[in-house]
C-alpha cells in the first residue's frame, strides 16, 4: 500500500462536513430547534425561562418546580439555495495548466429537508431539588449533490445523525436562586462521500466514502436569579470530543491509482463548540414579557478533523468564535392563549478561503412567530414558524487529491452560495402533571 498517496487522497475527501450541518438553522452545524416555544421567539429567552423545554440551554430551568412537566416537539426544516460554480479549475497530472472542472454548474437545493424531534421531562422531587431528562439532536443534517455536480470532488453525499441524552439535576436553595448541572451523552453516526479524479479526464471518476459512529460525553452547568419581574440566566455547555470508529472505502480508481481501491479501518476525531449563554426575561406588564439572549460560541474548538492510523493526518478547518444575539416578546392575549415573536442575528464561523460546498454557510437573520394555547389546565399546544435569510457567501476552499505525490491533483474551488433561505415549521405539546 502507498500510504503517502492514500493520505493525500484523504485530504481531498474528508473536509468539514464530517459532522456538519447545512447553512440553515444556527451557525455552521448546530441545530438550535430544541424547543417549539423557543423557536417561536427566535431563541431569545431560553437560558432564563423555566420548565423542561429550557433544559437544553440551562439545567437550572427546573429548579424550584413543583410536580412535573414534559414536552415533545418536531420541527420541519426546509432549506432553499443554490451552490453555483464561478470558475473552479482542476489540474490533473496530464494537464500542463488548470482546466475547468466541468459538470453541472448550478447545484440547486443540495441541503435536504429534514425533521428534527426533541423532547424533555422534569419533576420536582422536593421544593429544592428537581431532576430532568432532555433528548435532542443538536448536530444532524443531510446534503446531497448530484454525481455530475461541479462540486463533486469536495462534496457528494453527507449524512450526520447526533443524539444527545442530557440527564439534569437542579437545586433551588430559595425561591430566588436555582443552580443546575447536566451530563451530555452524545451518539454520532456519520457517512460522507465524494468523487475522486482519475489521472486522465477521459476516465470516469472514482469514489471514496467515510463512515463511522461513536459515543462521547460533555457537560452543562447553569444558574438563574429570579427577582420580582426579572429573571437572569447564565449557562455553559462544554465542548464534546467525538471519536468515530469506522472505515474508509475507496473504489473506481484506475491505472496508477488502482492499488488504492480498498477498505481500511480508521478513526476520526473532532470537537463540537462550547457555548456560553446569558439572558434575561422581564415581565413588563401582566401580559407582556420581554426576552433577550446572547451566546458566545467557541467554534475555534473545531480547528481540524484528525484521522488516526493508518492515515495519521489532520484536515485543518480554521473555524472562528462567533456571537449570536436575539430579542423577543411573549404576550398573553388571554389566560389560555399566548403569542410570541423574535429576531435573531447569527454570524457564521466559516471563513473565506476555508469554506467548502459541504458547508455553504453564511451570516443569517432569523425572524420568528409563535403561539401557545392551553387546551386543558394541564396540556398546552405550541406552534412556531421561522424565516431565516442567509447571506450569500463564497465557496473557495482549495484542496488537492493525492497531495504530496507525483499524481497530485489540485482542485481550485471558486463558487458561491446564492439565494439561500430556510423555513422552519414547528409543532409541539407540553403536559403538566
Amino acid at each position: 500500500m502507498n500510504m503517502k498517496m492514500l493520505r493525500g487522497a484523504m485530504l481531498a475527501s474528508v473536509p468539514a462536513a464530517m459532522l456538519l450541518a447545512s447553512a440553515a438553522h444556527a451557525g455552521a452545524f448546530y441545530l438550535q430547534e430544541q424547543s417549539v416555544r423557543a423557536t417561536g421567539r427566535a431563541f431569545s429567552g431560553e437560558v432564563a425561562d423555566t420548565g423542561s423545554q429550557s433544559l437544553w440551554w440551562n439545567p437550572a430551568a427546573i429548579g424550584g418546580m413543583t410536580g412535573g412537566d414534559g414536552s415533545l416537539g418536531i420541527s420541519a426544516i426546509l432549506p432553499k439555495g443554490n451552490v453555483v460554480n464561478r470558475n473552479t479549475l482542476i489540474r490533473r497530472p496530464t494537464n500542463a495548466t488548470p482546466v475547468p472542472v466541468g459538470g453541472d454548474q448550478v447545484s440547486k437545493d443540495p441541503l435536504n429537508k429534514g425533521y428534527l424531534p426533541s423532547g424533555a421531562i422534569a419533576y420536582g422531587i422536593t421544593p429544592q431539588i428537581a431532576v430532568g431528562l432532555a433528548i435532542t439532536s443538536p448536530y444532524s443534517f443531510t446534503t446531497n449533490y448530484d454525481a455530475t455536480s461541479w462540486a463533486r470532488y469536495t462534496a457528494d453525499k453527507t449524512k450526520l445523525r447526533t443524539f444527545d441524552i442530557q440527564p439534569s439535576i437542579a437545586f433551588a436553595p430559595n425561591e430566588n436562586i436555582s443552580l443546575g448541572v447536566a451530563l451530555n451523552a452524545e451518539h454520532s453516526k456519520a457517512t460522507l462521500s465524494n468523487a475522486l479524479p482519475n489521472v486522465s479526464a477521459l476516465q470516469p471518476d472514482g469514489s471514496q466514502r467515510l463512515q463511522g459512529d461513536g459515543w462521547d460525553f460533555g457537560w452543562t452547568a447553569g444558574g438563574q436569579l429570579r427577582s420580582g419581574p426579572v429573571t437572569f440566566g447564565a449557562s455553559y455547555k462544554s465542548t464534546v470530543k467525538h471519536v468515530l470508529k469506522g472505515e474508509v472505502i475507496t473504489a473506481g480508481l484506475l491505472g496508477p491509482l488502482a492499488g488504492q481501491n480498498r477498505t481500511i479501518g480508521t478513526k476520526a476525531s473532532f470537537r463540537t463548540p462550547w457555548q456560553a449563554t446569558v439572558g434575561a426575561r422581564f415581565k413588563a406588564t401582566d401580559k407582556l414579557t420581554l426576552n433577550a439572549q446572547i451566546v458566545r460560541i467557541g467554534w475555534n474548538k473545531f480547528d481540524a478533523i484528525r484521522l488516526g492510523a493508518p492515515l495519521s493526518t489532520a484536515i485543518p478547518e480554521n473555524y472562528k468564535n462567533t456571537w449570536s444575539f436575539a430579542g423577543g416578546v411573549d404576550y398573553a392575549v388571554s389566560p389560555v392563549w399566548t403569542v410570541r415573536g423574535g429576531v435573531q442575528h447569527d454570524k457564521t464561523p466559516t471563513q473565506d478561503g476555508d469554506r467548502d460546498a459541504r458547508v455553504p454557510d453564511g451570516d443569517r437573520w432569523n425572524f420568528a412567530l409563535g403561539t401557545s394555547y392551553d387546551v386543558t389546565p394541564g396540556f398546552t399546544i405550541d406552534v412556531a414558524a421561522n424565516y431565516i435569510d442567509v447571506k450569500n457567501a463564497s465557496i473557495d476552499r482549495v484542496t488537492a487529491a493525492y497531495a504530496g505525490t507525483p499524481v497530485q491533483t489540485p482542485i481550485l474551488v471558486n463558487g458561491e452560495l446564492r439565494k439561500a433561505s430556510v423555513v422552519v415549521l414547528a409543532l409541539g405539546g407540553r403536559l403538566r402533571f
